[in-house]
């Protein structure tokens, strides 16, 4: 199926430009508003070569039964149907014809709106509403109906969409279904649905809003306390800018989103739409405080090993014994290698974390740590990308075994080069540990606590496997696998 941009430059004869293109695209993006106000559905059509109109884009009302049940972008228009079309393109201005067409069991009236930008028609709407179909107004609501003609002229002289603001397609934005306020010039309230009138009484403006001012009833119940108030409130509740805000009181969350009415480039008024979004804004924050709470546990985490490794390197201080000085110098390494993992959680709200310059880190230290002469050089080939949060901190383990494995084995003089060769793939990473000593006994492979620590966390840990290779030219390789991407982590516990 071809999107709106291959459609329009495939078959436009209007020689339409990139700025042409993005004002469908806005128009496109923002008119669900218009087709629920309708209540009808809205089809974009382009004018070909050959004189025929192609469907570039369809909407269909929240508000009302569609016309049409199938998809009908990339259609042609019947040849007899037409002639309106090219008259609006010519005319630029809105028409509805004398009388409905039939369209099977019932019938369907029809508009056609030309789609004009700097005084230029590039395109047709035309909006098809069936009129045996039952809607959510009522008769007494025909501002519903009036407001959607104000917004079809106002295409036509290239007044709408504006220029700058937000669209519906914005996560928590306002719909027509979720609330909607008619307002005239002056900000006074001329209709009101049910629902906007349940979402202004969570704020506490539960009087009779019709004949009154809006931004004044609103605002004198969100001056009284700590509440949340956006500095846009007032132009927004007036409708004389084309934006959104929020605003909160009474435990009540509220979005609002005007849209202002000209005529002829006059305002005439605007339409409010609002929504409750309590709910969405109490989890939200729920979230933050669940997230900055995790962040704190690895910080503290973090400080906590710290304290560890410090107590571990006074006990180092007080023996004599060399074995003794030497497995706490591998304990108090082990420890701060966790402590790196989560002193870079303690810095992401993200489920998994960018690891390969903590895995830098991590080889770097471990490499010191693990020598005490002066002349090991690391380096790190490639690049992990982003590694799960739950197998970072084991991961940084293994990683830290392996290299003072190969320092201590393989260059127990010290002065020596070690590499680590990362290859990413799609949901593991396969890492190679090398180093250039005279190489591992195989026959001891597996026999020291180190190995058995490596070869236990990578297995059951990590899902991968691992060997030790001692090279022909001399040195050892120590390479393991490891499913690294969450989603992988979780379809494997899951099974």
């Amino acid at each position: 199926m071809q999107n709106l941009t291959e459609i329009v430059r495939e078959n436009s004869s209007l020689d339409l430009s990139e700025a042409d293109l993005d004002w469908l695209h806005v128009l496109v993006a923002d008119w669900q508003i218009l087709s629920d106000l309708a209540p009808a559905d809205l089809i974009l059509w382009v004018l070909r070569e050959d004189g025929n109109f192609i469907a570039a884009a369809h909407c269909r009302p929240s508000t009302a039964a569609t016309v049409h049940l199938d998809d009908i972008v990339g259609l042609y228009r019947p040849t007899s149907r037409c002639e309106a079309l090219r008259a609006a393109l010519e005319e630029k201005r809105v028409s509805v014809p004398s009388a409905p067409r039939w369209a099977g069991s019932y019938s369907v009236q029809e508009t056609v709106v030309p789609v004009v930008r700097q005084g230029r028609a590039i395109a047709v709407l035309t909006a098809e509403s069936n009129l045996g179909a039952a809607t959510s107004f009522t008769n007494g609501d025909r501002w519903f109906y009036d407001s959607a003609d104000l917004l079809m002229k106002m295409i036509s002289t290239g007044d709408y969409p504006y220029e700058a603001t937000p669209s519906s397609a914005f996560n928590g934005a306002p719909r027509v279904i979720d609330g909607l306020v008619r307002l005239d010039e002056e900000g006074v309230v001329l209709g009101i649905s049910p629902n906007a009138r349940s979402c202004f009484r969570r704020l506490g403006v539960s009087g009779h809003l019709l004949g009154t001012i809006l931004v004044e009833q609103v605002t004198a119940k969100v001056s009284d306390g700590i509440n949340t108030v956006d500095e846009a409130l007032p132009l927004v509740l007036m409708g004389r800018a084309a934006w959104r805000t929020e605003v909160e009181s009474a435990g009540a969350t509220i979005s609002l989103r005007a849209l202002p009415l000209r005529i002829s480039g006059e305002r005439c008024g605007a339409i409010v739409l609002c929504r409750d979004v309590s709910e969405v804004r109490r989890i939200e924050r729920e979230i933050m405080s669940k997230e900055a709470t995790i962040r704190e546990i690895h910080h503290r985490v973090k400080n906590n090993l710290a304290t560890v490794s410090a107590l571990i390197r006074l006990q180092s201080r007080r023996s004599d014994n060399p074995q003794v000085k030497a497995a706490l110098a591998e304990a108090e390494r082990r420890v701060s290698t966790i402590s790196t993992v989560h002193e870079a959680l303690s810095s992401s709200l993200e489920p998994d974390l960018e690891y390969t310059s903590v895995a830098r880190t991590i080889v770097t230290n471990a490499a010191l740590l693990a020598s005490s002469k002066p002349g090991i050089e690391t380096v790190l080939e490639g690049s992990f990308g982003r590694v799960d949060a739950d197998c970072a901190s084991t991961l940084s383990t293994v990683l830290a075994e392996l290299v003072a494995n190969a320092v201590e084995h393989g260059y127990p003089e010290g002065a020596g080069r070690i590499e680590v060769l990362v290859e990413r793939g799609e949901r593991s990473v396969r890492v190679t540990v090398r180093d250039f000593g005279p190489g591992i006994d195989l026959d001891r492979t597996g026999k020291g606590l180190g190995t058995q620590i490596v070869s236990s966390l990578v297995t059951a840990e990590l899902r991968g496997q691992i060997q030790w290779l001692r090279r022909e030219e001399g040195g050892t390789d120590a390479i393991f696998t490891a499913v690294v991407d969450r989603a992988a982590r979780r379809e494997g516990s899951e099974a």
